[in-house]
């Protein structure tokens, strides 16, 4: 056996008992075997000679990486990376392309198109898709170099591909990586599509006889990364105001140079960019976590705006697939307030409602169900359609119809006939259209954010996300919420509990559960919980609606509603034993 599998015998003697199960032992020492990679080859036989050396943190450390095998989704693949089968690794991403790869064989094969982000191995686990596609008798494209998720996505249909692959985490945090599969329809996969390639994946055998050619596949060129920025910048109107100033950080990720050219070729002016994040870092060494959502990921940004004052902060995330905006607010500590995923929400669609760009009878709009309600009254004020789906952009792009969908995690597909996926480049050109449009009228973000409230209710919602170290918790308390669910929550009645795992109102069934609530002086209420799909998270989502009749209660109705939502958070995590 290769790279210290021996060695890690000789540890104990000939034959030596060792700590481990012998059937664990037996995977380890077949998946060093097999696997491609020397680093990971050599960490795990590190790990084995450890363990049978009778040290119990390795032992437990194996067992982990074998429990299983790292789950093939609606998401693709996510995790940290590391050896063994539980984790990201090169041996894990060859067997997802050839499982991939014989399911496109399948249904006539054709262009698999490659994209990639910033972060530790997303180059490699590129090329590995591509000499496996090619391997495969398939045709492969590699993107040129390190882009935004959403130029991948454009890419798929501009270049008539069977599937597109993005190697990317999104915003996780740096120790991991991720495999984001879409077919050719541009929009990523779900049911039943998913648990198919799932099913070729495990059929997959001793990977040394998965061909893997040093060379077949191509690179592209600049020409697809110059038609999705002449696509990007369609999404506002010529001639429009374009007076705006702004500060933005790319989060140590890949979407500055793509963000500052569709600028430009939009007619803004430059954003002023943070410097200590401006340059693709996959260690992102000036954040905990590099979302824009997570506590202190924004501040180098308003920092850096307090020095240039502009109108407006915008951060995309790692692969600028999702978008942030901070605006002016002198209440704030720090004069800026960080809007939520919602409210930009709302902003983006008030924008293409006044503009026009959506047109009634013909377009819908559509939000996931974790998201406000609000969007569904915009659409409904303008005469156009609306829709509820599931978490994920991997549903909200195949609404029919779609002219403009959002989730409240910051994702925003602005023009879904480009990019049928969340785009942070687009949504920040559209962003910075409305503000210079309202600076030129004498108003704000902030004041159109007014007046959304004052037409439709003060629609104020919050977030409670769990983090856990053991899974085993998530399950637990979705199973306590399921068998008692609670009658009351913050003085607010329950006035439904539906389990969205048995589908609900033409959903397809999904983990989550969904409270609709009632009380005085409030239009309604909910609550929303769900395992996290991507992170071992347990995420519960608060709304709450109240109705505002004049400009001069808008103060007192944010005042109750942050109070009612501040509740609602205590209640139910006592709910949820969390």
């Amino acid at each position: 056996m290769e790279h210290g599998v021996d060695d890690a015998n000789d540890a104990n003697g000939p034959g030596g008992t060792g700590a481990l199960p012998a059937d664990l032992r037996e995977a380890v020492a077949d998946w060093i075997g097999q696997d491609p990679d020397p680093v990971t080859r050599s960490e795990l036989a590190e790990l084995l000679a450890a363990a049978e050396q009778g040290k119990e943190e390795a032992a437990a450390d194996l067992a982990a990486r074998f429990s299983g095998t790292l789950e093939f989704g609606t998401a693709g693949l996510r995790g940290a990376m590391g050896g063994g089968p539980t984790r990201m690794n090169r041996a894990v991403v060859i067997r997802a392309a050839a499982g991939l790869a014989a399911y496109l064989r399948e249904r006539g094969g054709g262009l698999v198109v490659v994209g990639y982000d910033a972060r530790h191995m997303s180059r490699q686990f590129a090329l590995d898709t591509a000499a496996v596609a090619v391997g495969a008798g398939l045709r492969a494209a590699l993107l040129p170099g390190p882009l935004p998720t959403p130029v991948l996505a454009f890419a798929i249909r501009h270049l008539g591909a069977a599937a597109g692959v993005m190697v990317t985490a999104s915003h996780n945090p740096p120790q991991d990586n991720g495999y984001k599969v879409y077919l050719g329809d541009g929009s990523q996969i779900v049911p039943p599509a998913d648990a198919e390639i799932a099913g070729r994946i495990a059929a997959v055998g001793d990977l040394a006889r998965v061909p893997r050619p040093e060379s077949g596949w191509q690179v592209l060129g600049d020409d697809v990364l110059a038609a999705y920025l002449e696509r990007a910048v369609g999404v506002v109107a010529p001639g429009g105001p374009r007076e705006v100033s702004a500060v933005y950080t790319p989060l140590h990720g890949v979407g500055r140079d793509t963000l500052l050219a569709a600028f430009a070729g939009a007619g803004f002016p430059a954003p002023a960019v943070v410097p200590e994040q401006a340059e693709p870092d996959p260690d992102f060494p000036t954040v905990a976590f590099p979302n824009p959502e997570e506590p202190g990921a924004m501040d180098l940004a308003v920092r850096t705006a307090a020095e240039v004052r502009p109108d407006l902060v915008i951060a995309n995330d790692p692969d600028a697939d999702r978008c942030a905006v901070a605006v002016p607010d002198t209440a704030a500590e720090s004069g800026w307030r960080m809007l939520r995923g919602d409210e930009l929400g709302a902003l983006l669609a008030a924008h293409l409602v006044r503009t026009g760009a959506a047109v009634p009878g013909r377009d819908t709009f559509a939000a996931s169900i974790v998201s406000s309600s609000l969007l569904s009254r915009i659409a409904a004020a303008a005469g156009l359609g609306y829709a509820d789906t599931l978490t994920g952009f991997k549903w909200i792009s195949r609404v029919e119809g779609l002219r403009y969908g959002y989730e409240e995690a910051l994702g925003y597909c602005v023009d879904p006939a480009g990019v049928r996926d969340k785009d942070g480049i687009t949504a920040a050109l559209l962003v910075a259209e409305l503000a210079a449009a309202l600076r030129s009228e004498g108003g704000s973000l902030a004041g159109l954010l007014d007046e959304i409230a004052l037409a439709h209710g003060l629609h104020a919602t919050d977030q409670l996300s769990v983090r856990v170290a053991d899974l085993s918790l998530i399950g637990a308390a979705m199973a306590r919420l399921r068998a008692r669910p609670p009658a009351s929550l913050a003085g607010l009645t329950v006035r439904s509990a539906e389990d969205l795992a048995a589908g609900a109102a033409g959903l397809p069934p999904t983990d989550g559960l969904r409270y609709r609530l009632a009380g005085p002086g409030v239009t309604s209420a909910r609550v929303v919980v769900r395992p996290s799909g991507t992170e071992p998270k347990l995420k519960c989502y608060l709304e709450v609606v109240l109705a505002v009749p004049e400009a001069a209660g808008l103060p007192a109705a944010r005042e109750r509603a942050a109070a009612l939502l501040a509740d609602l958070k205590s209640a139910f995590s006592l709910a949820a034993g969390l």
